[in-house]
């Protein structure tokens, strides 16, 4: 049984940083590939970095140059590094294991999910 369990999140405000992890058990972790998502209440839940079984990172565009996804698989973790945070950034952030890696960040591409993590940006 996968176990995903996501921390770090928290209230900073407007240009601030945050680093998000994921605890990641139960899945073959070394050289995989894993998503980011984040969703605000009302709104469907979208993809934020993914992470390919060759390091190749992919990141949605309102993201780009300011969050890193990273992975440690030896330490079965998957890592968010968010920096120059804006208050439409306020999300809950999940990580996620997709059914192949193919296809990184479309949430109906997703086998697993965490339960996630609250991001809140003041200005």
């Amino acid at each position: 049984q996968v176990q995903l369990v996501e921390s770090g999140g928290g209230s900073v405000q407007a240009g601030g940083s945050l680093r998000l992890s994921c605890a990641v058990s139960g899945y073959f972790y070394s050289r995989y590939c894993m998503s980011w998502f984040r969703q605000v209440a009302g709104k469907e839940r979208e993809g934020v970095a993914g992470i390919d079984e060759y390091g190749t990172t992919t990141y949605a565009d309102s993201v780009k140059g300011r969050f890193t996804i990273s992975q440690d698989s030896a330490k079965n973790a998957l890592y968010l590094q968010m920096n120059s945070l804006k208050p439409e950034d306020t999300a809950m952030y999940y990580c996620a294991v997709p059914r192949d890696c193919s296809s990184l960040q479309s949430p109906y591409a997703m086998d697993y999910w965490g339960k996630g993590t609250l991001v809140t940006i003041s200005s």
